[in-house]
Order: structure tokens, then sequence, then C-alpha cells
């Protein structure tokens, strides 16, 4: 069933609370409102997607987005919207979309540092294995980042994947970094 979402200042909200949770039950699409960590994918609340979720489901025709004016969003406005908001969003999405094809849940990985935390199954029903970060093949990273990114993953027992999109052929290559003791 095709849901529709309203974009306002960075957010996009599902208000439907019947079906609007079932992108959750589906694939964990979005995050509840209402319900700060759900113990079931059964709920009624309105739903908030990120940016990378709204185009993943808008390009995959499960999702319309309409502007507060009442017009439907294009994708290139979604894009437009999200590199105010978020640097390098083609680059993360591409890796994202990558990610969900594979049939891997995609969550936000903002509270470890990276760009992703990814679940082979979902939220609440294992942990999420592996964090990933985005990096720019044309931006350098220091050793310092990757000691720190390492020693996390480490601590909160996660394999960290740096992930780097090529920017011409648009091939996604994954790195493992593994912390030795």
């Amino acid at each position: 069933m095709k849901q529709t979402a309203i974009y306002t200042k960075g957010h996009f909200i599902i208000l439907d609370i019947e079906n609007g949770p079932l992108l959750y039950k589906i694939g964990f699409f979005g995050k509840p409102l209402e319900i700060n960590k759900p113990k079931t994918p059964i709920f009624k609340a309105r739903m908030i997607l990120s940016f990378y979720e709204a185009l993943y489901l808008m390009e995959n025709e499960e999702l319309e987005i309409l502007e507060e004016s009442g017009l439907k969003m294009s994708r290139e406005k979604l894009i437009s919207e999200a590199n105010k908001f978020i640097d390098n969003f083609l680059e993360k999405y591409n890796v994202y979309k990558d990610l969900r094809n594979k049939g891997l849940v995609v969550k936000s990985g903002m509270k470890y540092g990276v760009t992703f935390m990814v679940y082979k199954y979902g939220p609440g029903i294992d942990h999420a294995p592996f964090l990933v970060d985005v990096v720019i093949r044309q931006e350098k990273i220091s050793s310092l980042e990757i000691l720190r990114a390492g020693r996390l993953s480490h601590n909160v027992r996660k394999k960290l994947l740096l992930a780097s999109v090529d920017p011409i052929s648009r091939k996604i290559t994954y790195y493992m970094i593994k912390w030795f003791i």
C-alpha cells in the first residue's frame, strides 16, 4: 500500500496512524513519533522518515511526498532539500540503497559517530552487527579518525565498515576495519 508523507522543515511525516506503521512492520522504515522504542512491529502512531528512507521508498514507488503547499515533491527536490541538511547526500544515499537492496536494515549511526548502523534482521530483533561510515574518496581521512572509529566499534562489539563510492563508476567498495588487541 503506497503511503503519503508530508515534508516540512527537514522531516517527512506520515500522519496515517493505521497504515503508516506498516512501513516499519515490513522493513523497519522510519520511527514512530509517539513511541520511543517499539517492542513490537505492530502499533498505531504517526511516523517520521529520514531523507534516505524517504528517497528509497519514493524510488520504489511505496511513498508519495507532499510539500507543505500540497504539491507533490519530485526526486530532484528531495535531493536538493537533503543536501541542505546532509553533506555528500547522494554518496551516502547510494550506500544506503546498496545495503537495503542486499536485504539489510539500515538506521542512523549518529549515536556511534558513523553514517549508518546496519542490522541483519532489525531493531528489537537483533543488535546491529555493523557500523558503516561513508568516506568520500576525494577527501582525506586521518589515522586518528580511523583509530577512534575502530576503537569505538570494538568497544560496542560491532564491525566497522568504511564505504566508498567511486565517483565515476558509482561502484561501492567496503573496507572492514578490524581492531587487534
